[in-house]
């Protein structure tokens, strides 16, 4: 089983739980997922490893717990940029920026952590649905600001989906393994005029 035990719902109970996974979260960052264990999360929270087994079986399922913790944390921050970009209404350009340069905040921010996540933590139904979910609510959002700004061709739906899976790939790649020779503000630059070029060549049918 590689999933949490339990869910806590009492405010202890998650206060214990969160210094679990903050404990899991220093020590992965620090140490890497092989030399990270049980125990030296136990002792790092300050728990005892029964208490810890209460919740996660093993290291895979706290990955697990922190790869739920880090979408969730992604889409609050999502959710306040999109909620700007409703308030201003900004131009093409400006839009894309704060799109691309969204996504590459949540992808910088413990970059370590990110890329641990994405090579180890385990891939389940009910985690792929969540990612899923993540990915159709972006792009519904984008869809909006496609249509609000009269580009995306004559199918923006589509076009706001590729976008968003495409950005994602793109900026992963960017900050987590930029090509040689490259920095990753370069790639990101690159990305972001990529995709202003291509809407701005893709007028509505």
């Amino acid at each position: 089983m590689s999933t949490p035990r339990h869910r806590p719902r009492q405010q202890r109970s998650r206060f214990t739980f969160d210094a679990i996974l903050d404990a899991a979260a220093r020590l992965f960052e620090r140490d890497g997922y092989a030399a990270t264990t049980t125990n030296k999360v136990a002792e790092l929270a300050g728990v005892s490893i029964g208490t810890l087994y209460h919740y996660v079986p093993n290291k895979d399922a706290l990955l697990y717990a922190l790869a739920e913790r880090h979408i969730g944390a992604g889409m609050a921050a999502l959710s306040e940029v999109f909620d700007g970009l409703r308030r201003t209404e900004p131009p093409l350009e400006d839009t894309v920026r704060t799109l691309v340069g969204a996504v590459a905040a949540l992808h910088g921010a413990e970059p370590r952590m990110h890329r641990l996540l994405f090579d180890q933590a385990p891939r389940t139904p009910e985690g792929v649905g969540r990612l899923r979910a993540l990915e159709e609510s972006l792009a519904a959002e984008v869809e909006y600001h496609l249509r609000r700004l009269g580009v995306g061709g004559p199918d923006p739906g589509l076009t706001a989906l590729l976008l968003v899976q495409a950005v994602e790939a793109q900026v992963h790649g960017a900050v987590l393994r930029p090509p040689a020779g490259r920095s990753t503000d370069t790639c990101v630059t690159a990305v972001t005029e990529l995709w202003i070029n291509a809407l701005r060549t893709r007028p509505p049918a």
